[in-house]
């Protein structure tokens, strides 16, 4: 019986890029799928196990959180399968697909998680993962706060936990703890020792309430800042303003919301993708979709997705 026969691994996961052609010879890299970046120790040690056996000296981590074992001969491809089970860790995907959603470890165990980041993302991939587009690879990201580790601007969706806070002034106190930790001056004291807040410099970063000691400061709202359009690589973008304030619960249908706005849009325009779609149709067009459905979270107006000059100076 030939090689070709005796592997039966499922074709689809190959065309896909979860299995992806190496420089040597029948070699391949396996893209396994982490959702978040977030893995059991039980799970990281049989992927330990099954790389030592069947790929090279070492295992690579790519930049969106994906464990590849790299030089795996295709003729073991049934075996890596099946000695990993591939209910419990499927592989990645590549193509004009929905990709593995990338997060931060959110509100669980980091003080400024404002968010549930890491719930979302494996909301997102149970829902959406390997979702076609028919133009173009369509990344998510999640942040859990304005610091923004995961850089969810630069990707197609990015989110990013955010709350607006409110003053109880009776509750006040005057301690100006709030204003010291406030770095971009959205709070200032004034003549009277008590809190001044300007809303166009506050980040939404919540570190006010964080630090009030008589709950003085209070959280308005709490979600999600949207920006859509973001992209690396060779022609990279940054995504822009679309919502604010988006409830955790919402993000699975508000993608769906922009995938389907991407795929008719895009429509004939071949391998485009969605930041380049907003240039070429305005970001009026999509705040016009995105407001039907999410009236109360879509901002009134906003820019298109910026262009990266990388080349400056040449």
């Amino acid at each position: 019986m030939s090689d070709a026969k005796q592997t039966k691994i499922d074709l689809g996961n190959l065309k896909a890029g979860g299995f992806i052609k190496e420089r040597g010879k029948d070699l391949f890299t396996v893209r396994l799928r982490v959702p978040g970046g977030r893995m059991s120790v039980s799970r990281l040690k049989k992927i330990a196990q099954v790389a030592e056996k069947y790929g090279g000296e070492f295992v690579h981590l790519s930049v969106r959180q994906s464990i590849e074992l790299i030089n795996v001969n295709y003729k073991n491809f049934d075996f890596v399968v099946e000695e990993l089970g591939e209910a419990a860790q499927k592989v990645a995907s590549c193509g004009a697909r929905v990709r593995v959603p990338v997060a931060c470890g959110g509100c669980e165990y980091n003080p400024n998680g404002l968010v549930d980041s890491q719930k979302s993302a494996l909301e997102v991939d149970e829902k959406l993962f390997g979702t076609t587009t028919g133009h173009h690879k369509f990344k998510v990201a999640f942040a859990g706060c304005p610091f923004d580790c995961p850089k969810s601007a630069t990707n197609d969706i990015g989110f990013q936990g955010a709350i607006y806070p409110q003053l109880d002034m009776q509750a006040c106190i005057s301690c100006g703890l709030c204003a010291k930790s406030c770095v971009p001056k959205a709070i200032v004291t004034g003549e009277d020792n008590k809190p001044v807040f300007s809303d166009a410099p506050c980040i939404w970063c919540g570190d006010c309430v964080k630090v009030c000691p008589t709950s003085a400061w209070s959280e308005a709202r709490r979600g999600y800042t949207v920006r859509i359009g973001g992209k690396w690589g060779r022609n990279p973008l940054v995504g822009t303003l679309f919502a604010t304030f988006l409830p955790e619960d919402k993000v699975v249908d508000f993608i769906a919301d922009v995938l389907e706005w991407y795929k008719l849009k895009a429509e004939g325009l071949g391998r485009i993708r969605l930041g380049d779609t907003i240039i070429k149709e305005g970001p009026q067009a999509l705040l016009d979709h995105l407001r039907i459905r999410f009236p109360e979270f879509t901002v009134a107006e906003t820019i298109a997705p910026q262009v990266i000059a990388t080349q400056v100076g040449k």
